[in-house]
């Protein structure tokens, strides 16, 4: 063979071989080789748009939402389906509400408040005498009808307040007062004058039958106010005890004394009728709250206080006084 014949073939095929290095590159390149592409064939898809994919062709585990609808509208993801909107997941139903730790308590019973006091220690008057009379009706009260709130009174109003299960003070608030008056009728005025165990007077004195005249009998413990014989009204009385006795005899009012205070024991002598020395006829309101436990130092006491007060605007000065055993 020749040389040039030679040279050709070489020429030709190193061309080829050159052709063919030039094109397995440029494929390893882009990456189009039969083992390249069975890694990852839709690596080198071309992506396909919206409007290239069949309708109801689509992923295997995808669900395909129709047109025109928003999942949000799926139900279940209405704003009265939220996970704290079901049945159950009301604001006091949570595990952390008050509402499910345990059983609720019992209701408790309001607890009474006293009112505002209508009638309290120290008081005095008609009131509190109407008061005591109610009281001594069904036997909380008993002592004498006074006029005046003191210790006596107190308590028998704490007992009241206590069986009635009214707050305990003592005072009288609307609610006593009115759960009282339920429960008693109006005083008669022997109630409220202490007539109703009035001591019984004895026999009249002789002396006592003419003129105007205070006629006093220790023997019943007795004062009548008498009028030309005829009594005009009768209280209760109590005299001083054996340091102290009432003088007894004939005398006569030689001074009246309406807000009188002793001089020698510092003490009141209301509605004073002064007979005999210091002695004097006298409300005592000593008497009017232990009745005969106590004795005067040797006045006249008289525990009806209305009583006491109409008699001393009946009597004059110069009235006689007469004083005796029956």
């Amino acid at each position: 063979m020749s040389t040039l014949r030679r040279f050709t073939i070489v020429s030709v095929v190193a061309t080829l071989l050159c052709g063919l290095a030039y094109g397995v590159g440029w494929a390893s390149q882009s990456g189009s080789l039969p083992w390249q592409r069975t890694v990852d064939d839709r690596s080198t898809a071309p992506a396909q748009s919206a409007q290239d994919r069949p309708e109801d062709k689509g992923a295997p585990d995808e669900q395909v939402d129709p047109p025109g609808e928003d999942p949000s509208d799926e139900p279940g993801d209405e704003p009265g389906d939220e996970p704290g909107d079901e049945p159950g997941d009301e604001p006091g139903d949570e595990p952390g509400d008050e509402g499910d730790e345990g059983e609720e308590e019992p209701a408790q019973e309001p607890r009474l408040v006293p009112g505002p006091a209508l009638l309290a220690p120290g008081a005095s008057g008609d009131d509190v005498r109407d008061l005591q009379a109610r009281l001594a009706q069904i036997d909380w009260f008993d002592a004498d009808v006074t006029g005046f709130y003191g210790d006596v009174t107190t308590e028998a109003v704490r007992g009241f307040q206590a069986k009635r299960e009214i707050p305990v003070t003592g005072e009288v608030d609307r609610r006593t007062l009115d759960r009282l008056h339920a429960m008693t009728s109006a005083p008669t005025q022997a109630e409220l004058t202490n007539q109703t165990t009035a001591n019984t007077a004895g026999a009249l004195d002789p002396r006592c039958r003419e003129g105007r005249v205070l006629c006093i009998d220790k023997s019943s413990s007795t004062l009548r106010w008498v009028i030309d014989g005829e009594v005009q009204k009768t209280l209760d009385a109590r005299f001083g005890g054996a340091s102290y006795p009432t003088r007894e005899g004939v005398f006569s009012v030689f001074q009246k004394s309406r807000d009188h205070v002793s001089s020698l024991y510092d003490t009141s002598m209301p509605f004073a009728m002064f007979f005999s020395g210091g002695q004097a006829v006298h409300y005592s309101p000593d008497f009017a709250s232990v009745g005969y436990n106590g004795a005067s130092h040797g006045c006249v006491n008289i525990r009806d206080y209305d009583g006491v007060a109409w008699l001393y605007d009946q009597v004059q000065i110069g009235d006689t006084v007469v004083i005796y055993w029956s």
